[in-house]
């Protein structure tokens, strides 16, 4: 089993987020977690992302237990192990597209030749070549999304985590997106699991599970 989620429960200033939420992934399977707004599926996203921890349960991947780990070991894993593909982009404005692609190469110390050598590869695909040395604000919100994910994929991570990533578009080019995040986490042998609400997006999923009020409801 890749990914194994086990009784995992989190609460904020007494309110319980999440209520003891169990599932597993098996390597390569793509997941939709879908739910409404505040029903806690950004909040489990973030703990299987190892931004946040719960207060209790566990989140096994690859056999490793990270839910007792400190910050630093939190760190270290998600750089070494997860790509993150928000709604909104987080691109640095003061840095250059190529650069910031490059930003978690630099941070864990990677190869930057060999990583920069698959950014350029992955530019190509998605027709973005020419927008890697501009700044973000001199490219287009779809360009800005591209660049986005090949940030998210530079290191190859073995878990690619989604949240909301077509929350801005429309039908036809969220379509487009889901197949893009799909193809590329074949590509790259990772498993995709992607927040949503909507139900057109977690259709194209190979498995769904969807949270009502901090709990698997189907």
């Amino acid at each position: 089993m890749f990914l194994e989620v086990k009784d995992v429960k989190k609460n904020y200033a007494k309110t319980d987020v999440l209520k003891g939420i169990s599932f597993s992934v098996d390597k390569g399977q793509n997941l939709a977690i879908v739910g409404t707004s505040g029903s806690g599926k950004s909040t489990l996203l973030y703990i299987l992302g190892a931004l946040e921890q719960a207060e209790h349960g566990k989140v096994v991947l690859e056999g490793v237990d990270i839910s007792n780990f400190s910050d630093d070991e939190l760190a270290l894993f998600r750089n070494q192990f997860i790509g993150f593909v928000f709604q909104f982009h987080f691109l640095l404005p003061s840095m250059n597209c190529l650069d910031n692609t490059l930003l978690p190469a630099k941070i864990g110390k990677h190869n930057i030749k060999e990583v920069k050598a698959r950014i350029i590869k992955y530019a190509i695909i998605l027709d973005v070549e020419h927008c890697l040395k501009k700044y973000p604000f001199e490219i287009s919100g779809g360009e800005q999304q591209r660049i986005n994910i090949i940030r998210a994929i530079s290191l190859n991570p073995k878990l690619l985590l989604c949240d909301e990533p077509t929350g801005n578009l429309d039908s036809v080019n969220t379509q487009k997106v889901i197949k893009l995040l799909q193809d590329l986490a074949r590509e790259i042998n990772s498993t995709l699991i992607v927040v949503t609400h909507d139900g057109n997006v977690s259709d194209a999923f190979d498995q769904k599970i969807t949270i009502e009020d901090g709990q698997i409801i189907s």
